[in-house]
């Protein structure tokens, strides 16, 4: 699916926008024994990349093709992350790969803008897959550990971080008292960012206000128990958008009227551990799985693709 309409152009110089990564997708026929998938039929979609999510009937939430078999992109074989026993039914996939060449353009029809069409299936928010259960006994860092749906990646400036299926709202939790947590990491484009996510009320769960993509650490200000860190079903959303009149369109779970989900508009003040998403964040009506589809259509202005789009316009402000 494309993700930029390439009949509509700002202005009479060559622009290129270009956002690094871009949802990819298929769905096919398949089985699982062990850790091997078993491929017979490609359906709809994109190839099969090594990385994708697999979801379906009595698949094991989180798992993913870690190697090629005998498939090289269609029917055939390939390695899983763990063990999964799953009959023959229809299956979906889907991971992030390196945006293509967006089309350049230096002919036009006037300053009508672009459009991007997000399409994500974002795996089920889960409570505890960053951090798993631990009680510290004084200030500093926790332990993190890969859990369902995320992975343990090193960089290649050499920092090994955990990643998430897509960039994510953190969720905190801890009982015996109320603490601040301190969240760093990156965004989908590489920048570093922090946030302080303070829970007010022990034992109660906070959820953030910035998606990550990928956590390199995270600290507590004292000591606590049950202090548990993972995914919210609040979605990073890729290009900036400021004002919900920008969203052309959502839907989600197959459902023909618009997605009834909660919109936050992207933080244009200067980045700090406190402010909000500099992009903006969607949470869809109904609960991530693997599954369900959110697809959003979103009006690009000339601040954001065009012969005088700045990278702010795009992408935001600096993160922090």
């Amino acid at each position: 699916m494309p993700q930029f309409s390439d009949d509509l152009f700002l202005g009479p110089a060559q622009t290129y926008m270009g956002t690094g990564l871009r949802p990819y997708s298929n769905t096919f026929t398949g089985s699982m024994s062990g850790t091997t998938l078993t491929v017979t039929a490609l359906l709809s979609g994109s190839p099969i990349v090594v990385g994708m999510y697999v979801d379906g009937t009595s698949v094991t939430d989180g798992t993913y093709i870690t190697a090629m078999g005998t498939g090289m992109g269609g029917t055939g074989t390939y390695t899983i992350n763990q063990s999964v026993t799953a009959s023959s039914t229809t299956m979906t996939a889907h991971t992030n790969v390196p945006f293509d060449n967006p089309a350049p353009m230096d002919l036009g029809i006037g300053p009508v803008g672009r459009i991007y069409v997000w399409d994500v299936v974002p795996q089920a928010a889960v409570t505890n897959n960053i951090a798993a259960s631990q009680a510290p006994a004084a200030a500093g860092a926790l332990t993190l550990t890969a859990g369902t749906s995320v992975k343990s990646v090193v960089r290649t400036d050499g920092t090994t971080v955990l990643q998430l299926d897509l960039p994510r709202a953190i969720k905190v939790n801890g009982s015996t008292t109320a603490r601040a947590f301190t969240v760093s990491g990156y965004d989908y484009y590489g920048q570093a960012m922090s946030e302080v996510i303070t829970v007010s009320v022990a034992g109660t769960a906070k959820t953030g206000l910035k998606a990550f993509y990928q956590v390199s650490s995270v600290t507590i200000a004292g000591s606590a128990t049950a202090v548990v860190v993972g995914t919210s079903d609040v979605l990073g959303l890729p290009v900036r958008v400021t004002n919900v009149a920008y969203v052309a369109s959502v839907k989600s779970n197959n459902t023909l009227a618009q997605d009834a989900g909660t919109f936050v508009a992207a933080d244009t003040a200067t980045a700090t551990t406190g402010t909000g998403d500099v992009r903006g964040t969607y949470a869809p009506a109904t609960a991530s799985d693997g599954i369900v589809r959110t697809v959003m259509g979103i009006l690009l202005p000339a601040i954001s693709v065009g012969p005088n789009a700045t990278r702010v316009g795009a992408l935001g402000v600096t993160q922090a």
